[in-house]
């Protein structure tokens, strides 16, 4: 005979379903209506490197963070809303490793505070250059953990809108130092991103970004947010065609 437990469970899994799937189309929804992405809209994609000397100190248990590694990336600088030029507004940094014949790993981190108290919140910010963290957390084991991307103090300004990020990309080559850290522990540097040249507005149109599901491998995202975020950016996909892994080859995109 079946328990009040054995009987809510597949009732509770059917709710989250029917939810998931009103949260996606509504996230298609909106993003038709704006004939572009539902969340950070504006932006300029960059090929780029991303180079990964190693966790310090004791290792977090995944590989991608703690064993020295070199490969090519794309990366997207944008604003969130997005308000005009160089309005505050919550800035967004997504970088995509190419691990070819893996799957890519996508890291996408908001605008926000290097201090704990601060790291899980997104916070307008007028230039490109600054802090910006994962916002929610990542299980690996029974440890939660931030990923960031902050400044580097010896590279070039990013500028306070996209067209100056472009400019200093055209001139040099910026980097961002990429971290790691527990929710109330420092930021522990394990590698860097160089950004190299922009790509084209296609290139940029073409990409689609899987926070979730290219996740680093052995991190995992639980809870609500985890949830909305993946849902909505899969509605966001889905409106424009895109899929998980669109955009950003090394070599032509989809």
């Amino acid at each position: 005979m079946p328990t009040p437990a054995s009987t809510a469970r597949p009732l509770r899994a059917a709710a989250r379903r029917r939810a998931g799937a009103a949260v996606e189309r509504a996230a298609a929804a909106l993003a038709r209506r704006r004939h572009a992405r539902l969340l950070h809209p504006a932006g300029r994609t960059f090929a780029a490197e991303v180079l990964v000397w190693g966790t310090p100190g004791r290792p977090t248990g995944i590989d991608l963070l703690d064993r020295p590694g070199r490969w090519p990336a794309t990366v997207r600088l944008s604003k969130g809303v997005p308000t005009p030029g160089s309005w505050p507004d919550v800035l967004g940094l997504a970088v995509r490793l190419h691990r070819d014949p893996e799957p890519p790993v996508d890291l996408l981190v908001s605008s926000s505070g290097a201090a704990p108290v601060l790291r899980h919140l997104p916070l307008p910010r007028r230039r490109f250059t600054g802090t910006y963290t994962s916002i929610m957390s990542f299980r690996a084991g029974r440890r939660r953990l931030y990923l960031a991307a902050l400044a580097d103090p010896e590279s070039p300004e990013l500028g306070r809108d996209l067209a100056a990020v472009a400019a200093t990309v055209a001139t040099d080559q910026p980097r961002l130092v990429l971290a790691v850290a527990s929710a109330a522990g420092p930021w522990r540097l394990f590698g860097e991103v160089r950004l190299d040249r922009r790509r084209g507005a296609r290139e940029d149109a073409a990409l689609a970004f899987d926070p979730i599901g290219n996740a680093p491998p052995g991190l995992r995202v639980r809870g609500l947010l985890g949830w909305l975020r993946d849902t909505s950016y899969r509605g966001s996909r889905r409106a424009r065609g895109a899929s998980a892994q669109s955009g950003g080859s090394t070599g032509v995109t989809v």
